[in-house]
């Protein structure tokens, strides 16, 4: 006669195996992430974005599994590479810039995506940073005064600086909001502005040319996936014309670019992280709020500064984050 105790007993047993079997039969999700820049230049960036999960006590493999795009600065190979990661059902989306969050809240719009760079509210994405609403959240990289500072800074260096010239790619959301604080630093510093658009790397170095014609003596690179892909061409393109240059990310200044100065974007995809973290455990992307940066880097080439013939300041390089020898 099987008695009270044996019976709960037995349906302990029963409730808990399933859960087991569950447990051991669990597949790891798919987190998808999908890139504007190029493989290579996101190097850093993955990694941080990988050690911030495993802080978390996420194991790749077992746990998760991340499916990567690039557009390598194609902006037009988006909508394709955000089709692919669509059909893989993840279980959230990791994209960065703005381009490459729209893409994807278009191919995959019921997945909750994180926003690890980009101004998800300059380009309509979002109704507010503070409770965005929808399957999209993240951090934010648009600082409003960087274009100011990158002025300032390439002043500090060289003062006698009259005329400096402004990549832009017009094809950045963002461009609009960056033109006009490159106008209004302008203005404030008493130097001449003088801007060239290029959407395509092709475009590059004519713009660079035309900078050239109007007789700029230094080249601030505005922000753009295309711009850090081929941020090689436009540092030899820069050097030849013997202008100090800078630009928002530290790869500039590494791949041979005079300064570089803008937000850790390592920092945004270790935060990245926190918010994919936060989704997986079954918060709703539009309850988080959107994060702005708070971590910023300094870059300084001295090597380029030397070839350039550049002394600089030691005001300046008490500031650097670091400085490349």
């Amino acid at each position: 006669m099987v008695t009270r105790r044996k019976i709960v007993l037995l349906l302990g047993v029963g409730a808990i195996a399933p859960l087991e079997c569950f447990a051991q039969s669990k597949r790891p999700v798919i987190i998808a992430i999908l890139i504007a820049g190029s493989r290579q230049s996101q190097g850093h960036n993955l990694s941080a974005f990988k050690e911030g999960l495993a802080d978390l006590g996420w194991k790749e493999g077992t746990e998760f599994i991340l499916e990567i795009r690039y557009a390598e600065g194609h902006y037009d190979r988006l909508p394709a590479l955000a089709k692919e990661i669509a059909n893989k059902s993840p279980a959230v989306i990791v994209a960065a810039p703005s381009q490459a969050v729209a893409a994807i809240s278009k191919a995959a719009p019921k997945s909750p995506i994180v926003a690890a760079s980009g101004d998800p509210l300059g380009a309509g994405l979002v109704s507010n940073l503070a409770r965005p609403g929808g399957m999209i959240t993240g951090v934010t990289n648009v600082v409003t005064q960087v274009n100011q500072k990158h002025l300032q800074l390439l002043l500090d260096a060289v003062p006698g600086l009259k005329r400096v010239g402004f990549l832009s790619d017009p094809s950045n959301p963002s461009n609009a909001v960056m033109f006009g604080g490159a106008r209004r630093a302008a203005a404030q510093y008493s130097v001449e502005a003088r801007f060239a658009d290029a959407a395509k790397a092709e475009e590059i170095e004519s713009a660079i040319t035309s900078l050239d014609k109007q007789g700029v003596q230094a080249l601030v690179v505005m922000a753009g996936a295309l711009f850090d892909s081929e941020r090689q061409r436009i540092v030899v393109l820069a050097t030849a014309k013997r202008w100090p240059s800078i630009a928002g990310q530290a790869s500039y200044a590494e791949a041979g670019g005079f300064l570089a100065y803008g937000v850790d974007r390592g920092e945004l995809y270790r935060r990245s992280a926190v918010y994919v973290d936060k989704i997986l455990k079954g918060a709703k992307p539009g309850d988080l709020p959107i994060e702005q940066p708070t971590k910023f880097e300094l870059v300084v080439n001295m090597s380029t500064a030397k070839a350039l013939g550049i002394k600089i300041p030691q005001s300046l390089l008490v500031q650097a984050t670091r400085v490349i020898e």
